[in-house]
């Protein structure tokens, strides 16, 4: 069999993409070539992107977000201070910008933005991507943090969120609970495209917020742009999305859950519009569920596993959030000590062995047996589903199930979506 023709790899110095970003280093080894070569005899397709797709990629690790980051500064950080400027948010959250004749120019781009719903976006499609969150429940929040946890051991990825403090020790917990609150606004029926909807709001404080921590961690003596491109950069913004679109799509068929061909591409759609109200403008964006692949494909071959102790904190901190506290006791320690043992599990599951082994995690045996022994009532769900009144039925019950399970897990607290916080070193 005659070597199916793989493209040379340009030079690094010809592309500018953060120095601890290996890709071009790793993909001229060639124990990487020969795997390469191999997929590629098999599968008849690439393995990575195009080199102009990588290109851009590598660029966009430098690129922000401008049209928030000029509102961030003139309104949220402005001289009427930032209780004003919150105020401003919420009226033209609640009743369009409209609503505040007086509205900074920077505040008018940013909801001008906001406020147009692009024409390649397909409502339909919108929203059967996020029926398919809304079907997955609790466990989708239990895949994504169990696999976020493999990109903690990068500093890219570890230095803000461990300079910002949320996902780092005590207040493990009650971070991740707001990104739970955020997966649940945004996949409400109908709440991406209804203006006004609290998924639109929680989308645009979640972007507000990310130019916040970007701005404050950028100019932290920790942070080296040139080694890692802009902090909660527009390609680490696209490594979320498919994070929580192909990545689960593909990992919880293990567990039973059956996401169609069409599913998939309606999740795509789904994130690539909540990307769009987040701020993600990517040189070129991935359209197909291989492209996704390829990016992931593209990113572990970069890996540097440089976080060090920032990236153990914060792997260390997420099923240990989750262990019951000093002060539960009778039904609320039982289901503390039921969600600290499957999360345990699906952080095992979901986890390199590689990775793991160098971390002080939780024992998830013989935690792991339940998600395995759920398969085959999963399964049936999975086919009764189709079934309209069932699957009516079936989502009706999904929502109860993870509003209960976050109001249970927050105490009566309210997700906050700060827009300016203080990095805690």
């Amino acid at each position: 069999m005659s070597k199916p023709a793989v493209a040379p790899v340009e030079e690094p110095a010809a592309i500018r993409c953060p120095t601890a970003f290996r890709y071009w280093q790793a993909r001229a080894t060639p124990a990487v070539r020969r795997v390469e070569w191999i997929f590629r005899a098999v599968t008849g397709s690439a393995l990575f992107p195009t080199d102009e797709q990588a290109r851009a990629l590598c660029a966009d690790m430098f690129a922000g977000d401008p049209v928030a980051e000029r509102f961030v500064e003139e309104v949220m950080r402005g001289e009427s201070g930032r209780d004003h400027g919150r105020r401003l948010l919420e009226t033209a959250l609640r009743e369009g910008i409209g609503a505040v004749p007086d509205a900074p120019d920077s505040m008018r781009a940013l909801f001008g933005e906001f406020e147009t719903v692009p024409g390649w976006v397909r409502p339909e499609l919108v929203e059967r991507g996020a029926a398919v969150w809304r079907r997955w429940g609790t466990v989708l929040f239990s895949f994504a943090g169990a696999e976020t946890l493999e990109m903690y051991t990068e500093s890219a990825v570890a230095t803000p969120l461990s300079l910002a403090g949320g996902y780092a020790g005590d207040s493990a917990l009650r971070r991740f609970l707001e990104t739970c609150r955020f997966w649940m606004d945004v996949s409400r029926p109908g709440a991406l495209l209804t203006p006004g909807s609290p998924g639109r709001a929680t989308a645009l404080k979640v972007r507000i917020m990310h130019v916040s921590v970007r701005g404050g961690v950028q100019r932290h003596p920790e942070w080296e742009t040139e080694r890692w491109g802009l902090p909660i950069s527009q390609t680490y913004q696209l490594l979320t999305l498919i994070a929580g679109s192909t990545i689960p799509g593909l990992g919880l068929w293990a567990l039973g859950y059956q996401t169609t061909p069409a599913e998939f591409r309606a999740l795509l759609h789904f994130q690539r519009y909540m990307g769009y109200l987040l701020g993600v403008r990517l040189t070129w964006h991935p359209e197909t569920v291989s492209d996704t692949l390829r990016v992931m494909a593209m990113t572990m071959v970069a890996r540097a596993h440089d976080s060090g102790a920032q990236g153990a904190e914060l792997i260390e901190s997420y099923p240990a959030a989750f262990a019951p506290r000093p002060e539960q006791r009778g039904l609320a320690r039982l289901r503390a000590h039921y969600n600290y043992r499957i999360n345990s599990a699906y952080s095992a599951l979901y986890t390199l062995p590689t990775t793991r082994r160098h971390y002080r995690m939780p024992r998830a045996f013989p935690w792991l047996l339940i998600p395995i022994a759920r398969i085959p009532l999963v399964t049936a769900v999975e086919f009764l589903r189709r079934i309209p009144p069932v699957g009516r039925a079936h989502e009706r019950l999904m929502l109860w199930h993870r509003e209960n399970w976050y109001r249970e897990q927050m105490q009566g607290r309210e997700a906050e979506f700060a827009a300016v916080g203080a990095l805690r070193r």
